[in-house]
């Protein structure tokens, strides 16, 4: 089989059939067998009832591709649904869409192309000029996809698009899972799959119902972001981590303990001797407990101690781990 196309859907009943019928048209031009996944991810519509509509119809018609469906008990998420879609895929270039007809089925052939004859892995779109609202939307997904650029090192302008293809290697050798769907391209990149390119799509205004991501998309991509590139970087080897910085921050605040009590006592010790020699009474100096940056040391030093022990603990889980000695291996003889 040519092409797999999974599509994530909640709630979305009103677009399915003109979604569809735009994905048959295309790929029958182009003369591709395919298979569309659609996972219902728990929705509350009737979008199950029309994807088994347009099943039957399908295969009535006798066309040269089938519709295949998968429904969630409860709605999971757009992670869990692409998950069971990859596993489930079997095309030899797998794409993912949105089911709200903002991307354009026009755009899978030449998707396919670039997968197939350039020999991408991954082919993100680029919607470069939205219609969504500037404010709500364009300016936060500049920043948002900034931010991506920076951590990730792929350099992708619309990380979070919805229209991707991929070899079929790529999906069966990566887990989403969380929200990390916004984040494939750099799983794909981790499992070594580093051919990542990017074509310019067309982007078309949601045509029935509302967006089912609101702001807070932002703040749980950038912490989602954060906690990939720790894994990635750390996940395996955590005392790299912890253990540095805990380090740093023990001998940090044990310095600076040792340089107020060391001071204090020499200049205790040359104003003693001066004072003396002059006849004067005892002078004595404000204590080390009364100066606010022998406390700021202390803090450091038990951060430092406990990043130390954080990073121990997690080292031994790591080391428990049963995928502790898990690689992509992509050929051997």
């Amino acid at each position: 089989m040519d092409i797999s196309v999974v599509i994530s859907i909640f709630n979305e009943k009103e677009s399915l059939r003109e979604l569809v019928a735009g994905i048959v048209e295309n790929l029958s031009k182009a003369a591709l067998s395919y298979e569309i996944i659609m996972v219902n991810d728990g929705s509350t519509d009737d979008s199950w009832a029309e994807i088994l509509q347009l099943a039957q119809e399908q295969k009535q018609a006798n066309r040269n591709g089938v519709i295949r469906g998968i429904c969630f008990r409860r709605n999971y998420g757009k992670s869990a649904a692409l998950y069971c879609g990859f596993e489930a895929a079997q095309g030899d270039v797998v794409f993912t869409m949105d089911a709200d007809l903002q991307d354009d089925p026009k755009e899978l052939p030449e998707l396919y192309r670039m997968v197939k004859d350039n020999g991408y892995d991954l082919v993100s779109g680029w919607k470069r000029k939205r219609l969504d609202n500037r404010f709500t939307k364009n300016i936060p997904s500049k920043i948002y996809n900034a931010t991506a650029r920076c951590v990730t090192g792929i350099k992708l302008h619309d990380m979070n698009c919805g229209l991707k293809a991929y070899k079929r290697e790529v999906v069966k050798n990566i887990e989403v899972y969380g929200e990390m769907h916004r984040y494939i391209p750099f799983l794909a990149k981790e499992a070594g799959f580093t051919k990542i390119g990017e074509k310019e799509v067309t982007h078309h205004k949601r045509k029935y119902g509302s967006s089912k991501f609101g702001m807070s998309r932002f703040i749980n991509g950038y912490l989602d972001l954060m906690s990939l590139w720790f894994l990635q970087k750390f996940g395996k080897k955590p005392m790299h981590f912890f253990g540095v910085w805990g380090t740093l921050m023990f001998i940090i605040g044990g310095l600076i303990a040792i340089w107020i009590i060391t001071r204090k006592l020499i200049l205790q010790h040359l104003i003693q001797n001066q004072f003396n020699t002059q006849g004067y009474s005892d002078i004595k100096l404000r204590a080390v407990t009364d100066q606010p940056l022998f406390y700021l040391s202390l803090v450091a030093i038990i951060l430092g101690v406990m990043l130390f022990l954080t990073g121990f603990i997690a080292e031994l889980i790591s080391r428990n781990s049963a995928q502790r000695n898990t690689y992509k291996i992509k050929d051997s003889f």
